[in-house]
Order: structure tokens, then C-alpha cells, then sequence
């Protein structure tokens, strides 16, 4: 059975659905939308990056400070140690002290340990820190430790003068080194929310045109061409880019035109199924008083008529079923074929007598048919699709300038059975079907071979074919002409049918 589209299509019963699919999306603003969400992600991003890079800086920091009073200390701590073996006054000791932010210094020189000025010595020292070599690690930790826990304690920093082997000691509060990381700390947060705003709104402008404009330009076309998809003002135009965006909006394009097609020809059809609905009212009721008149011709005692009479019944009563089936190509399923094994010769004759060749067109109508031959299917539905191909072929065969002179103009109907499948072959030595046709061969509108067709007679045929359980294609052959190909295969036999069967027969 051909297959229906049954998704978000809104219902009869819900006509708010389709209202709501249709309705187009606000505006986003310009710092609630995808650029503002770009600009608020690279702020924070480059924040984060800034606070992985704090640590070590503020570490680094810490060093240089400590390193730098060291070395203050140091200077202080030659120049006494020169005045030897003179004691430094405790005034001047106090004015070293200060000038150099310490409580102590001491001088480490050939093994030896001398204090050289001191004033209020603590008792106790909280922290010793030795900045000979200070592993990253290390330095990042006692940087945290100094910022959370520091500025009341006593310190002991100890470390080399230059390149020789002299060291220098000092004892001093931290409260000046934390005093001047936090000091640091708000230096480097400041200066991070700058740079991270300013290239924030660098990338939120340059995104913005680059990629963030166009995606704008393509939901809007979306939108406007969702509120009425008839209007070609509304297809989206493209800018002619190589990049992603232009490659889809170049597809959005070609879509939406095919869309549109769609769409009229959905109109066209619905317009069809209107007009076709009128005549067949007034069709049915036309064959339903042949018929009556019709079956009047069987009490007719003229042999011709005699011969004539069934087969004329046999069309009038196809007639009748095809004008009740004549909508069913909008509905969404064929009936389902009521199977049974027919005689596959019995029906193409029917089929023969249907086309009723004109014996002076010089056409052949050839049956490679078995008669013992049986097929499972629906006998009239499967008339239907051998005629509709015969048809199309005898057409083929009956276009004008189309044959030269003294050519074979045939239709070949074969039919053989490979196991549970049959196989139907239908083929003439006609020009053979154009390009377009075979490019659109079983869509509806589009895959007639002849000027004025629709193309709804091999769609159909395939809907039938399909409803089998079977395949109906087109098949290349050297010569020129048109061949179809149909393979029905026979229903499943449950295994009580099967055994019910074989035990009748014996």
C-alpha cells in the first residue's frame, strides 16, 4: 500500500495546530538572542581563563616581592657588615629596619650566622619561607595561604645574596606582602573584565555580521514564507557565499521553490478531485441506465449479439467500479486487493478487448502467455495495471510521424512463473519514453510521456503493483520501445491452510 505522510499535519479536530506552525517568532533582542548568549559566553570564558592564569601570577608576585625585600635587606646587610668590627648604633639598627620593612636581618657567611640589627624580636616565627628555589607548586600554595589566612603572623624569608654563597635572613609581617597581593588581585580583576568586555564585543559585533546576521535572514524567510508559502516574494535570496551558511541558504532557496510547486500542484489535484467528484455523479448514473439497457441485449437472439453482449456487460460493470474508485488516488490507501488465482491469459485477452486495436493500424497485440498460467491477485485491480501500460503503449504506437516506413509496430504481453512469483513483462517497439519521463517516472503531473498527460495512470499502477507485495520498473533493453517489468509474488501459506490443502488432495 503506498505510504502517507501521517506527521505534524494539523488536524481537522485541532485547526489551532496549523495556526501555531504558521505563527511567526518574535524578534530576539539584541543581548536575549544567540549573540547576546555568544557575548555573555565569551565574557565568562575569558574570565575563566583569567582566574587559571591568577594563580600562578599572583604567585609569581609574592616571589618577586619577598625577593625584592630580600634584596633590600641584603644591600643593607654588606654595607654593616663592612663596618666590622664596629657595632651599628640601635638608632641606626632601627632606621635599617625600617627603611628596609623588617623586625631582623642576618647575614649567613662562611658557615657563620651574624645578626646584624634587630628591634621588638618576636618570640615565635608562624612561617619560614626559603627562596632558593621555589617549585610552581609550592609557590601557588603558600600565594592562597598568604591571601586567606595572612596578615597578622611573623615570617622568617631567607634566600642567597646574587651568585655567591653569602645568604640573608630577615624576619619580618606579612601584612605589608598581603596588603599588596590584594592590591594586585584587584589590579588583574579589573584589568580581566576589561579585556574580557572588550573582546567580547569585538567577536559579539564581528559574529554578528558574520554568522548571526545571516541566520536572522534565514529564519525570517522561514517565517514569512511559513505565513504564506504561495508568495515568491517570500524565497529566500542568498548572497552567493562558499561558506556553510551560504551553502544553506542556497538549499533553503531551492526548497522553498520546490515547495511551492508542491504546493500548487496539491491545489491543482485538490481542484481536480473537485471537478472529477462532479462527473462522476453525473457518470454513475449514465452507466447505471447502460447498464440497465445493456442487460437487455442477452434476451436478444442475434448470435452476433450473443458474442458481443458479455463482454460489453463485462466493461460496462468496470466502468461502474472505476467511477465509485475514481477519487480513491486522494484518499490515503487504495482498497486492499481481494486475491485470488485467476487465469493470467483470460485477463490479458480482457485487456485486448478493451483497447480495441483498429485491425487496419497494422498493430499487434502478441500473448506469451501459458494458459494454465494463474497469478494470485485482484483480478481487477491487476486489469487495471496491464491496461494502463498496454494503453500508454498502444498511444506510443499511434503517434503521429513516430515510425518509418515498414516497421514493426507490436505489443509483446509475456508472462512466466519463477517459483511463488510471477513475472509480467509488457512491451512495444514504440519510440520509447523521453528523458523527463524516465527522470519522473512514477511521480504524479510529472511523469507522462505525451503532451497532455498527467501521469497519474503508472502512479496509480504502482500503487497496486505495491499493494500486492510486488515491484513494477522500467527495464533497458537494446532495441528501441518501452518494457515494464511486474513481479507479483504469491501470498504466504500458513501452515493449516497448507496441510488442510494437501490433505483435500489426497
Amino acid at each position: 500500500m503506498p505510504i502517507t505522510d501521517q506527521g505534524d499535519k494539523p488536524s481537522a479536530q485541532n485547526p489551532a495546530a496549523g495556526e501555531a506552525a504558521r505563527a511567526p517568532c518574535p524578534p530576539a533582542r539584541l543581548f536575549g538572542g544567540l549573540s547576546g548568549k555568544l557575548l555573555w559566553l565569551t565574557v565568562f570564558f575569558i574570565m575563566l581563563a583569567e582566574i587559571l592564569i591568577f594563580f600562578p601570577s599572583v604567585a609569581s608576585m609574592r616571589v618577586r616581592w619577598l625577593q625584592d625585600r630580600l634584596n633590600t635587606a641584603a644591600a643593607a646587610a654588606i654595607v654593616i657588615d663592612g663596618l666590622q668590627p664596629v657595632e651599628l648604633p640601635r638608632a641606626l639598627q632601627k632606621e635599617t629596619l625600617e627603611a628596609t620593612g623588617t623586625k631582623a636581618i642576618v647575614l649567613r657567611k662562611d658557615g657563620t650566622s651574624r645578626l646584624l640589627a634587630t628591634t621588638d624580636m618576636p618570640a615565635s616565627v608562624d612561617e619560614a619561607y626559603d627562596l632558593t628555589d621555589v617549585p610552581p607548586v609550592t609557590a601557588i600554595r603558600d600565594a592562597l595561604d598568604t591571601l586567606v589566612f595572612g596578615g597578622s603572623r611573623i615570617i622568617r624569608v631567607y634566600g642567597p645574596v646574587g651568585e655567591t654563597n653569602t645568604g640573608v635572613e630577615v624576619v619580618m609581617k606579612d601584612r605589608p606582602l598581603r596588603r599588596a597581593m590584594l592590591v594586585y588581585s584587584r589590579n588583574v580583576l579589573l584589568l580581566s573584565v576589561l579585556i574580557s568586555l572588550f573582546t567580547a564585543t569585538l567577536i559579539f559585533f564581528a559574529i554578528n555580521r558574520i554568522l548571526i546576521g545571516p541566520i536572522r535572514r534565514l529564519t525570517g524567510s522561514m517565517q514569512q514564507f511559513s505565513s504564506d508559502p504561495d508568495n515568491p516574494a517570500h524565497i529566500y535570496i542568498g548572497d552567493g557565499g562558499r561558506d556553510e551558511l551560504a551553502v544553506a541558504g542556497r538549499n533553503l532557496t531551492s526548497m522553498q521553490m520546490e515547495l511551492q510547486k508542491t504546493l500548487k500542484q496539491q491545489k491543482n489535484l485538490a481542484a481536480l478531485g473537485l471537478a472529477v467528484s462532479k462527473i462522476n455523479h453525473d457518470m454513475r448514473n449514465i452507466l447505471a441506465s447502460a447498464q440497465l439497457m445493456s442487460d437487455r441485449l442477452v434476451d436478444v437472439d442475434d448470435p452476433m449479439v450473443k458474442s458481443f453482449a458479455p463482454k460489453l456487460l463485462r466493461t460496462i460493470d468496470r466502468a461502474v467500479g472505476y467511477t465509485t474508485e475514481v477519487l480513491s488516488y486522494g484518499k490515503a490507501s487504495e482498497s486492499a486487493p481481494r486475491r485470488r488465482h485467476i487465469r493470467l491469459l483470460e485477463l490479458t485477452q480482457d485487456v485486448k478487448d478493451m483497447l480495441a486495436i483498429d485491425p487496419q493500424s497494422g498493430i499487434e497485440f502478441v500473448e506469451q502467455i501459458g494458459a494454465e498460467l494463474e497469478v494470485d491477485a485482484d483480478g481487477e485491480q491487476l486489469f487495471r495495471v496491464i491496461h494502463n501500460l498496454c494503453r500508454n503503449a498502444l498511444q506510443a504506437l499511434t503517434s503521429p510521424g513516430e515510425d518509418g516506413p515498414g516497421s514493426v509496430r507490436r505489443i509483446t504481453v509475456s508472462a512466466q512463473r519463477v517459483g511463488s512469483v510471477v513475472s509480467i513483462t509488457v512491451d512495444d517497439t514504440g519510440p520509447g519514453m523521453p528523458l523527463k519521463a524516465r527522470q519522473n517516472l512514477f511521480a504524479a503531473f510529472r511523469g507522462s510521456a505525451r503532451s497532455g498527460g498527467t501521469g497519474l495512470g503508472l502512479t496509480i499502477a504502482r500503487e497496486l503493483v505495491l499493494a500486492h507485495g510486488g515491484t513494477i520498473a522500467l527495464v533497458e533493453k537494446p532495441t528501441v520501445g518501452t518494457q515494464f517489468r511486474i513481479e507479483i509474488p504469491d501470498r504466504p501459506v500458513s501452515l493449516e491452510d497448507y496441510r488442510s490443502r494437501t490433505h483435500i488432495e489426497k
